[in-house]
């Protein structure tokens, strides 16, 4: 059954167009091509690149957080209650307010308290600003440096500059070294980040980064199965020139240069918008959509390949519109702050809490009892 469910897989009719075999790929004079067996260095490497991480976080980017004078927010624990405790972490961490006077009668608490408690207790749950910060720099430092070498791959090439020139010969098109070693680091780095997801910053496009991640990673390996080893680099590259600027606005965000934050952020939006809603579309999707289908008949291959850079494109235009808020805020002088992240929640003085109750009625977790079904956004 195994030995079926495999010549389904690598038949040849999914992965090439008409009238071509896996013989037609094989290395001879000299001529390399890529094979799926390449790949299966980039899981041990994907655990590398983790170690590489940890060692850098901690030698590297702790110092620089030092240098910036990244601080840390001081954050009230919440006092030990296991009534509480056990709500929190079995029901969940946003009681409505009929829970809260629930709780309060149990844990022997006045309703305020609870929803201190539960306020304190959630921000206890949130990555440190340390953790974020180094976190930024990690992925800077990859982003960059994979974006530096992204260029240096695909610059002298000429499709970089004539995209028909990605299928000229196609498939019969042997391997460069330069684009192995850049296929393997940029699939391990991605391996590696879908690995430490469950570990990492989460944040509110928590769901669509394991989409991006795992479309990402379908799409780097279908195209050196498939041989579309040149239209690949080019979308690795095409990527890697927007992500270091992001990654580098958080860093200064997060050690408290706004301004500079601001002004990365803007440089940000727009190579993110030009390269992601421009380019990618209009240039390399249509590359890969069209200029195929004037030297084969579309086969499986095709449609997939297709189908994931749709997938990948949805993604870039959601990302655009969290993006897009972002710059209105900038714009109208509000302080610009990644729309995905979680929003510390401070403890309201009595007075203010008060002040917001004859105005509003009583409250819930700092909103209107009537709002009760809307609950707060961390």
């Amino acid at each position: 059954m195994f030995q079926t469910l495999y010549s389904y897989f690598w038949w040849e009719r999914l992965w090439l167009p008409a009238n071509l075999t896996w013989a037609d790929l094989e290395d001879r004079d000299g001529r390399v091509y890529a094979k799926a067996s390449d790949l299966y260095i980039t899981l041990p490497l994907a655990f590398l690149f983790l170690v590489i991480r940890h060692l850098f976080e901690t030698y590297v980017a702790t110092p620089l957080a030092g240098l910036l004078n990244v601080k840390e927010k001081i954050r009230l624990k919440a006092t030990p209650n296991a009534v509480l405790e056990k709500f929190y972490a079995a029901t969940t961490k946003h009681p409505k307010q009929a829970d809260v006077e629930m709780l309060s009668k149990k844990s022997g608490c006045t309703v305020r308290q609870v929803e201190r408690w539960f306020r304190r207790r959630r921000n206890q749950d949130r990555p440190s600003l340390l953790k974020k910060f180094r976190e930024a720099s990690w992925r800077f430092t990859f982003y960059l440096l994979a974006f530096i070498a992204g260029m240096a791959v695909i610059v002298d090439k000429p499709w970089f500059y004539d995209l028909r020139e990605v299928w000229k010969g196609y498939p019969i098109q042997s391997m460069l070294p330069s684009q192995y070693w850049y296929y393997i680091i940029e699939l391990s780095f991605y391996w590696s980040l879908l690995f430490s997801i469950a570990s990492d910053v989460k944040r509110k496009d928590f769901k669509e980064q394991i989409i991006h991640h795992v479309a990402t990673i379908i799409l780097i390996s279908f195209s050196w199965f498939a041989n579309y080893i040149r239209a690949g680099t080019l979308i690795m590259a095409l990527h890697d020139s927007a992500d270091y600027l992001l990654e580098s606005a958080k860093m200064f965000n997060y050690a408290g240069w706004r301004n500079t934050c601001n002004n990365i952020f803007i440089v940000f939006a727009a190579v993110f918008i030009i390269t992601r809603l421009v380019i990618l579309p209009f240039w390399i999707m249509h590359c890969t959509v069209v200029y195929p289908l004037e030297l084969y008949p579309a086969f499986f291959g095709y449609y997939f390949f297709n189908f994931m850079m749709v997938v990948l494109q949805s993604l870039h235009v959601f990302w655009a519109y969290l993006i897009i808020r972002m710059a209105q805020k900038f714009i109208t002088g509000k302080v610009v702050e990644d729309e995905r992240s979680d929003r510390e929640e401070t403890d309201d003085t009595e007075e203010e809490e008060e002040a917001a109750s004859a105005k509003n009625g009583p409250l819930s977790n700092g909103h209107p009892i009537l709002n009760n079904n809307h609950r707060k956004t961390d």
